[in-house]
């Protein structure tokens, strides 16, 4: 039946020792995932999630990440360069051809985010001063969104 008073809120562990601590495992880097077997660099992806979902988009390359390299292009349906989970994306059958496209330059570190808003300050006056502005793109990444 039940259990009249007060019930105890910890259970035992039996084979546990109170002292003893387990040996804490070494830290391994994550490898990089291995990718779809369909994708192959120039593949028409569908996105499945994002901003984007439901877009075909070209894949490029995968960077070290493990993350899938994208575009629209951008100039005929709107779908910039981007990172994306291969998770979130089918791969189907239609190839497009990638003569001449060179995205070698392009890694993770073309995507970090610059230092520059987290040292704002951020009293009242600058809060609603008229001079701060939205951070525009760099105009050597706008240029590349074209090639």
């Amino acid at each position: 039946m039940g259990q009249a008073g007060q019930q105890r809120c910890v259970q035992k562990k039996f084979g546990k020792k109170k002292g003893a601590k387990a040996a804490k495992a070494e830290k391994t880097t994550a490898k990089k995932a291995a990718l779809k077997k369909n994708a192959v660099p120039g593949s028409v992806l569908i996105l499945l999630a994002g901003r984007f979902r439901g877009r075909r988009v070209v894949f490029l390359k995968q960077l070290d990440s493990g993350l899938l390299l994208v575009t629209g292009p951008y100039a005929i349906n709107g779908v910039p360069l981007r990172r994306v989970n291969q998770r979130y994306c089918i791969v189907t059958s239609t190839k497009v051809d990638l003569k001449g496209a060179d995205y070698s330059s392009i890694n993770d570190a073309y995507f970090a985010r610059t230092e520059d808003k987290k040292k704002q300050d951020k009293s009242e006056g600058a809060f609603f001063s008229e001079g701060s502005s939205k951070s525009q793109m760099p105009q050597d990444k706008k240029d590349k969104q074209k090639k």
